[in-house]
């Protein structure tokens, strides 16, 4: 009892004088910054099966950084209008930033809107790797090196981009949460037919089209950062929606910057927008039950509502320690041995001729040189010229998987964000949102890794359509994806990596 008595003492003691409480966590501190990385005129375009080039623009493209820190973890999200973040860019930039910056290159994350009106930019980043690198101030000015300057451009912009996020951060408080969009503006695009088989964009009145093939996602994730000394805020939203709304000859960011310029009314002027591209490898924005295309201002004015509404209804957390981990899974890839490559050639050839080729045809003979670039050393088409350009350096030649790099930004047990490769089926990201141990997750796709093309469930591969004829993946991928996502976040919960 005496020491008990004395125990307690020394507790009441210790609680007075502050030397038994619990220290405090160090607050996060967050950077944001964004560069201009809009081509020039006469650059090719992306997002469909034949040349565009560019004759303007409608709005410019840029690079936009988040860094999160706090002591010594950190963390970067960089989100890029682009169509997608190529390996040979992802492991260019990572590696820069964690140079100049001293993160952990292993916490950085670059990530595409995948907008339809951004560059054809694959070729021409693996031409400047092969070229060693140089820099721009290295690299002539002549119309035949134009497309490699602005590669050098892109990578110094986006890694100055993440430098000076790093180098400006200060503290912050973060809510967090999601809202719902309830004005339609998204939907499945794949129908099941009366044959049993599913076909992509054909809409629910087709006489053969029986429902639709998969759900939708209404879910907004939010994070919103306010400094503590006043300056601008940032939002951080996140919806699966096909960014594939304005097409034409001129570059444009698609519907995010609309919901830009509704944050920036509603907040102020200065107020800072990051959108993550959900889960929509087969969400796009036709209404189904009349083929009537939303248009983007009426998106980006949707969404950037529901996002300001929500934002009145975020909470903080009561943890706010950091996590970052990350891993990389290996996903096996589909065969491209020498019948199907010279198969595939010979449909390239008809289409380079102006003949006529069906859709399916065409597309599975560019997955096929995309995997015989990926699967064979040396490339089977290696002197096919124009027909099969090279679109990768870092991962010429990997073999039969592809090595993929996956990401969870943990902040307390409140907010998870999930970064992940390829053009993800909006199934997989509600199994994983469904499995999360954080209260919101964010699902962010196209990140780090493009080669895989689509990202399909097993049923999908079953049932056909569009998106497993253009996916360089087994069946099977998707569902390790989200597998190796759910470890990553109870590995984030119950023992963070360590900076």
């Amino acid at each position: 009892m005496r020491y008990s008595c004395l125990l307690l003492a020394l507790l009441c003691s210790g609680l007075q004088s502050g030397t038994l409480v619990a220290e405090e966590p160090m607050p996060i501190r967050a950077g944001v910054s964004r560069a201009e990385i809009t081509p020039p005129e006469g650059y090719p375009m992306a997002g469909y099966f034949h040349e565009r080039l560019a004759e303007g623009e409608l709005d410019p493209l840029y690079a936009r950084a988040l860094v999160l820190r706090q002591g010594q973890t950190s963390a970067a999200l960089i989100v890029c209008d682009l169509i997608g973040v190529t390996t040979d860019f992802f492991e260019t930039v990572r590696h820069r930033i964690a140079e100049q910056t001293g993160m952990s290159a292993d916490h950085i994350v670059l990530s595409a809107t995948h907008t339809h009106t951004a560059p054809d930019y694959a070729a021409a980043f693996a031409a400047w790797m092969q070229a060693g690198q140089p820099p721009l101030v290295q690299i002539p000015e002549t119309p035949e090196t134009f497309r490699i300057r602005w590669i050098a451009t892109l990578v110094e912009r986006t890694v100055d981009c993440a430098v000076q996020a790093f180098s400006s951060a200060v503290e912050v408080q973060l809510v967090s949460g999601w809202t719902e969009q309830q004005t339609p503006v998204a939907f499945n695009r794949r129908f099941l037919q009366r044959d049993g088989s599913v076909r992509t964009w054909v809409g629910l009145k087709h006489p053969d089209t029986v429902r639709s093939a998969g759900p939708e996602d209404p879910q907004l994730p939010l994070l919103l950062l306010r400094p503590a000394n006043g300056g601008p805020q940032t939002v951080l939203s996140n919806f699966a929606l096909h960014l594939d709304t304005v097409g034409g000859n001129r570059w444009s960011a698609d519907f995010p910057g609309a919901i830009g310029g509704v944050l920036r009314e509603a907040l102020g002027p200065q107020t800072i927008s990051l959108f993550g591209t959900g889960c929509c490898g087969d969400i796009n924005h036709v209404n189904p039950e009349g083929g009537e295309r939303n248009q983007t201002g009426m998106i980006g004015e949707s969404l950037g509502q529901t996002i300001v509404a929500g934002l009145q209804h975020l909470s903080e957390p009561e943890d706010t320690e950091l996590r970052v981990a990350s891993r990389v899974v290996h996903l096996p890839l589909r065969p491209a041995d020498s019948r199907l490559v010279q198969d595939s050639l010979q449909i390239l050839r008809q289409v380079a001729a102006g003949e006529t080729v069906s859709f399916d045809d065409h597309v599975r003979a560019r997955r096929i040189m995309m995997l015989d670039q990926l699967r064979n050393a040396p490339r089977l088409a290696s002197d096919a010229g124009a027909l099969s350009p090279a679109l990768t350096s870092t991962l010429a030649g990997v073999g039969e998987s592809l090595p993929v790099r996956i990401h969870a930004i943990g902040i307390g047990r409140e907010l998870a964000i999930v970064c992940l490769p390829g053009e993800v089926f909006v199934e997989l990201g509600l199994a994983i949102r469904r499995a999360s141990p954080f209260r919101t997750t964010m699902l962010i796709e196209l990140s780090n890794c493009v080669e895989t093309y689509y990202v399909p469930t097993r049923a999908a591969f079953a049932g056909g359509g569009y998106e497993p004829n253009n996916s360089t993946l087994l069946p099977g991928g998707g569902e390790l994806l989200v597998e190796e996502s759910i470890r990553l976040l109870q590995q984030l919960v119950a023992s963070p990596e360590q900076p």
